[in-house]
């Protein structure tokens, strides 16, 4: 059973109207997309990052992006952080240490977000006790499954007639933090014909609350056991800090450090890093984007 000790991370904090200003970035142009509709999820904002020099003469690589309204602009959000995404893939761009790419950034919508995000086919590794006690903490009705049915049926084909972009596998990657973490791995688990990379940073593995005897990690390590991608042609990142939240995760992500590996995974298409004092936000994931970026998007 789950005990009922937990710490929640609150849909409510990562919340925004949908008609909020654009994000104000120092490097390229923001398209946005408002209420985006969908049949499988809830309508949502898409901002899309266009570099600098953006022409559609070019093709770009594309980086799909969670919690989309936390990226760009700290003056825009709940919290007054962001991960200084233009900043950062617009001087790696103009350093030529990655290909040319633009960014997604799907915004969450504060309610589902841990229903869209949470790995829905791991919850059948889990008790009838247990999954009992987890479906309220998401709202009764795991979404992930919809969630990436928009983003790979609905989404990309609309980003891909917009924009000048390169369709294919090895040039589309997903990225995302704490439960975007865990929504990264699930959508390369469960479209490796997709998606050619995914960083997972920050990655939730416990789930939505501090427990005891928490079953969630291994349910969802039991997950990855089974749905590993080949290493032939995927490239996987994962981190993590040491300070409040991430405290919680290394022998999780130790486990499936050791998952990746007894898959064939090595260090030409794995990466798995620990910052100390680093602790569970967007000012810290901003200090290091560089580094999954670079492992992602390299030339």
């Amino acid at each position: 059973m789950i005990k009922r000790g937990f710490i929640f991370l609150s849909p409510f904090l990562y919340a925004l109207s949908a008609f909020a200003q654009l994000p104000a970035v120092s490097s390229g142009t923001i398209k946005r997309f408002e209420n985006f509709p969908s049949k499988y999820v809830e309508p949502r904002n898409i901002d899309v990052w266009l570099p600098e020099n953006y022409s559609p003469k070019k093709k770009y690589a594309v980086l799909y992006m969670h919690d989309g309204q936390m990226l760009f602009d700290s003056t825009s959000n709940w919290n007054k952080q962001e991960w200084r995404v233009d900043e950062i893939l617009g001087r790696l761009i103009k350093e030529k240490k990655i290909r040319d790419c633009i960014v997604v950034g799907i915004w969450n919508t504060g309610l589902t977000r841990s229903a869209e995000y949470f790995p829905q086919k791991a919850i059948a590794n889990l008790s009838a006790a247990d999954q009992t006690e987890l479906l309220p903490l998401l709202n009764s009705r795991p979404l992930s499954d919809h969630y990436l049915k928009f983003l790979v049926t609905e989404l990309k084909p609309f980003i891909d007639s917009v924009f000048s972009t390169h369709r294919d596998q090895p040039n589309t990657f997903v990225c995302g933090s704490s439960f975007g973490g865990l929504s990264s791995m699930y959508a390369i688990c469960e479209y490796p014909d997709v998606f050619g990379g995914a960083a997972c940073i920050s990655t939730h593995w416990t789930g939505l609350y501090r427990a005891d005897n928490n079953p969630v990690p291994d349910a969802v390590l039991k997950y990855l056991d089974a749905h590993v991608p080949s290493p032939k042609d995927h490239r996987f990142y994962f981190d993590h800090g040491t300070a409040t939240l991430d405290s919680l995760y290394a022998p999780f992500q130790l486990r499936a450090d050791s998952i990746m590996k007894a898959h064939g995974y090595t260090s030409r298409n794995f990466e798995s890093r620990v910052f100390e004092g680093e602790d569970h936000s967007e000012r810290a994931w901003a200090r290091r984007f560089e580094i999954p970026a670079l492992f992602l998007l390299k030339k």
